[in-house]
């Protein structure tokens, strides 16, 4: 397994990915809370790869892992209070981490969650973030496992998806120097 930035030529591989995940809520198999058509969509994906913010898992050359790492926080972070209430050019954001169905059980996930967490620390931002769907508790077990704390949830309007429950996690990593 290699998790590196995104080309454009991963565009297809993060969307086939999007629609397994579709596909398994849609069949009852998963709740995550999105919405084929609505969140997450091809144009996520490439819009992320514009601003540089998209990275990939692959094995071999078949995609089975994206997320989105940057530093923007979505309205509701700001009605959080954080145990490391740090500014907001020391805060990483982990966005819509998707591992591909048939990775599942493969530590796809984890090792999706040790490279942003590695990303974050080689920029000097010790301060991690991200969210979730309460409804997603795969993720909130992984997170938790992975010494994410939740901080709170909020009610919102998540990308064009109405009434969801956000929940914001956080994990502060200071650095090995103080």
């Amino acid at each position: 397994m290699v998790i590196r930035t995104a080309t454009a030529a991963d565009l297809d591989g993060v969307a086939a990915v999007y629609d397994a995940i579709h596909t398994e809520e849609e069949a009852g198999r998963a709740e995550i809370g999105w919405v084929r058509g609505v969140y997450p969509t091809r144009e996520t994906a490439a819009e992320s790869l514009r601003r540089g913010e998209l990275f990939v898992l692959e094995d071999g050359s078949e995609v089975l892992g994206a997320a989105i790492i940057n530093q923007t926080q979505v309205d509701r972070y700001y009605d959080m209070v954080w145990a490391h209430a740090l500014p907001d050019e020391r805060v990483c954001v982990l966005h819509t981490l998707v591992i591909h169905p048939k990775a599942a059980g493969r530590g796809c996930g984890k090792a999706f969650v040790r490279f942003y967490e590695d990303y974050a620390l080689r920029r000097g931002w010790p301060e991690l973030r991200l969210d979730t769907n309460a409804r997603n508790t795969a993720a909130r077990r992984l997170y938790a496992r992975l010494g994410y704390t939740e901080v709170g949830s909020s009610q919102t309007v998540f990308n064009g998806i109405p009434g969801v429950e956000l929940v914001m996690l956080e994990k502060y990593l200071p650095s090995k120097n103080g």
